[in-house]
């Protein structure tokens, strides 16, 4: 008996020790890809501010078509405000997003993080809003399916921002904090929106995209920038509660997070070496 007692106090120490290691590779992973993410949100919201917005404020608005054929058009000028808006605040929300997510900054500036989110909540829901006017007054390019997807994200975006703000206010900081975390899941969703058209045209060669956007894969997209991000931040939000996670199941979610991280590192390297850089280095100088 006392030598099963020790054969068993020996697996629970092996047990804790494996449960601890892979724990602490799950949170170093999540640091990585937020970090990931954060410089490459970040160059694509520069990116946003450098183009769009900047052609905004020159009022040379023709050359949104040059990347986006159509997006501009006289005859619509409250698609054009819509749109506008919802460009500006996206370049916004994308450099601000990930400076709220970081702990050292939250606890030891909490004026700060508290201002920056107010503009962070402002911003977004003048995303939301930008983005459902022009649905409303033109529709996407890509008809009824793009429309329903491109409106439930910026339906979802406005709740979480809402959300996210009646909750700090109400000083549920938890929930607070899982309300922030899908929004920034949403926020980073356009950013992802090219990352993921760039990498399928370049191993599927287009397959199932046309100029009109109502290809199957257009179809597929329509929803795909923003749900998995919300899935993957409930992985976040479920990890950072108070029960055990078994050690499978982080290894696992390691796993995920690590090749998610190896396909953004990719595609921030071709895109801010193909696009987004020469536009931002073009706009500061």
């Amino acid at each position: 008996m006392a030598d099963l007692h020790t054969i068993n106090v020996a697996q629970a120490t092996n047990d804790s020790a494996i449960e601890k290691i892979t724990t602490k590779i799950f949170y170093w992973t999540r640091l990585l890809l937020m970090t990931t993410v954060w410089v490459s949100a970040g160059l694509f919201g520069l990116y946003i501010l450098a183009f769009y917005a900047a052609a905004l404020y020159e009022g040379n608005l023709e050359r949104w078509n040059e990347i986006l054929p159509g997006l501009y058009d006289k005859t619509t000028q409250r698609a054009t405000m819509g749109i506008g808006l919802h460009f500006a605040m996206g370049g916004i929300i994308l450099i601000l997003g990930s400076i709220q997510l970081i702990d050292a900054i939250r606890i030891k500036y909490l004026t700060f993080h508290r201002w920056v989110g107010r503009i962070y909540v402002t911003a977004s829901i003048l995303v939301a809003i930008g983005g459902l006017i022009f649905i409303i007054a033109k529709g996407t390019i890509g008809g009824t399916v793009m429309n329903i997807g491109f409106g439930l994200y910026g339906i979802l975006m406005l709740v979480a921002a809402v959300e996210t703000y009646r909750h700090a206010r109400a000083g549920n900081i938890d929930t607070h904090r899982a309300w922030a975390l899908r929004l920034y899941a949403l926020a980073i969703g356009s950013w992802l929106y090219r990352m993921d058209y760039g990498f399928w045209f370049l191993l599927a060669d287009k397959a199932g995209h046309n100029n009109t956007f109502t290809g199957a894969f257009d179809y597929v997209m329509a929803f795909f920038f923003y749900i998995p991000n919300l899935l993957v931040a409930e992985i976040f939000i479920r990890s950072q509660g108070k029960r055990k996670t078994s050690p499978w199941l982080n290894i696992g979610f390691t796993l995920i997070l690590l090749s998610m991280i190896g396909f953004l590192l990719l595609g921030t390297y071709y895109f801010t070496k193909l696009y987004w850089g020469p536009a931002i280095i073009e706009w500061l100088l």
